[in-house]
């Protein structure tokens, strides 16, 4: 597949080191000096380990720049003045990990999202729970509940 935003060659004082088989698509400097860049296979933050694709529960821009949330919760920010296409090849490639996205109500008191992402090398798909904020997702009950749902779900759609 060729995508319409590749960019010219990655310069070698951006410090990232792909894996055997890995391109990079786009990639853009940030104030500082560093680079974000983005690869078939993950996106690369100044200073931070690569965060893999399927990893990632949303990316935002701003005035300031890009917004990474990541399905554990973590998050990072990157400024970008002159983001190129970043910003378009972030997007495709978060959307195209992502299989299934359901929300799913578990009361009166909010609900959990369901999201099945593709992992790549893997013949399965990777299933994440992000329970609403409110919600305890350690609370054994509620963990059940959404893993009964999460079971109905994945034989109904056969994912």
């Amino acid at each position: 597949m060729r995508f319409p935003w590749r960019s010219r060659a990655l310069p070698a004082e951006a410090g990232v080191t792909l894996t055997s088989g890995e391109r990079v698509l786009v990639h853009a400097r940030t104030p500082g000096g560093g680079y974000v860049v983005a690869t078939d296979l993950a996106l690369y933050l100044p200073g931070e380990e690569p965060l893999p694709w399927h990893r990632i529960d949303r990316a935002q821009w701003d005035e300031v720049g890009l917004h990474v949330v990541a399905v554990d919760g973590a998050e990072w920010r990157a400024a970008l003045p002159d983001p190129g296409r970043v910003p378009e090849a972030v997007r495709e490639r978060v959307t195209s990990s992502i299989l299934v996205n359901r929300h799913v109500r578990l009361g009166d008191h909010g609900g959990v999202r369901m999201v099945a992402r593709r992992v790549p090398g893997q013949d399965t798909a990777r299933w994440d729970l992000v329970f609403d904020p409110g919600l305890d997702a350690d609370d054994p009950g509620l963990r059940a509940a959404a893993e009964q749902v999460l079971e109905q779900l994945r034989r109904t759609l056969g994912v």
